[in-house]
């Protein structure tokens, strides 16, 4: 009587104990169908838990790369398209200078220095060119301009950077020599031009070097932008071709399958619900005998 007992109870056990795996199993089917995630915690899958964090981090990585290399092509845009207008002015400069060479009458020279002045206040202007509150062209100052209105420098030689990816990093900023150094930066090399144009027509000539030297490396600096701005266009377009990849893994790895969830719940709902009639109408006669 005892090891009946004893087998009708194990055997009750383990009925009970199969059920509740089913029950738990239609549980996460219907958790998974619900959120739309087959992993909703980490025992639902241990290692897949660990390769979700690991492709999330990455991605986390890879986004901020592409954004930063997004940032990097907006600073540098706003610097080309600044150093751009500069070139064109500077350009225009020479012809006035060209002009001013030849012209016989003093108002001509005059009307030629005030629109030289002009051009050398739209340079100083397009030199403070700022992005994000930043000067382009100030280094890493936090002031509101780089050159101040007599064409004095007040930004640093700090130089901004922006990392695209593990170990990379590319250079954002534009330095302010790039207006030149000396008397040989466009702004006094203007300042110098409307003067002699002024009271010394001779001393255009060598005005016309140095603004050639000018005009030179302001395009030379557009042209380095290019490079710099290719370099992370390509970045941004790898890290977002990494983010889509790394995303359609984890995508494998935590999205449910709906359609297939739906039906295997299903059949886990029918095997349950077979299981328990099945189960009552063994328990309850056991459990009877068990009384008597």
């Amino acid at each position: 009587m005892n090891i009946s007992r004893v087998t009708e109870r194990s055997m009750s056990t383990g009925i009970l104990s199969s059920l509740q795996r089913n029950q738990n199993k239609m549980d996460q089917l219907r958790e998974a169908i619900s959120s739309g995630r087959q992993l909703t915690k980490p025992s639902d899958g241990p290692t897949d838990t660990v390769s979700a964090m690991q492709l999330r981090t990455e991605i986390a990585e890879r986004g901020a790369y592409s954004r930063s290399a997004v940032d990097g092509q907006a600073r540098l845009g706003a610097a080309e398209t600044a150093l751009s207008s500069t070139s064109d002015l500077l350009l225009r400069a020479r012809d006035l200078v060209l002009q001013g060479k030849s012209a016989q009458s003093q108002d001509s020279r005059e009307a030629i220095a005030a629109e030289i002045d002009a051009i050398r206040t739209s340079m100083i202007g397009l030199a403070n060119t700022t992005y994000l509150d930043r000067p382009v062209f100030g280094g890493t100052t936090a002031g509101g301009q780089a050159f101040a209105s007599d064409g004095s420098y007040l930004g640093d030689d700090g130089q901004v950077m922006r990392r695209i990816a593990n170990g990379t990093q590319v250079r954002v900023d534009v330095p302010a020599d790039t207006f030149g150094t000396g008397s040989n930066q466009v702004f006094k090399v203007l300042e110098s031009i409307a003067g002699n144009m002024r009271s010394n027509p001779a001393g255009l000539s060598a005005d016309l070097d140095r603004l050639d030297s000018g005009i030179k490396t302001v395009n030379t600096a557009v042209t380095g932008i290019g490079t710099r701005y290719g370099q992370l266009s390509a970045a941004d377009d790898a890290g977002q071709a990494q983010v889509v990849t790394l995303s359609a893994r984890l995508s494998q790895i935590e999205d449910v399958d709906v359609a297939a969830a739906v039906v295997e719940l299903q059949t886990q709902t029918v095997a349950y619900e077979a299981s328990l009639a099945a189960t009552a109408r063994i328990v309850q006669p056991s459990l009877l005998d068990f009384l008597r």
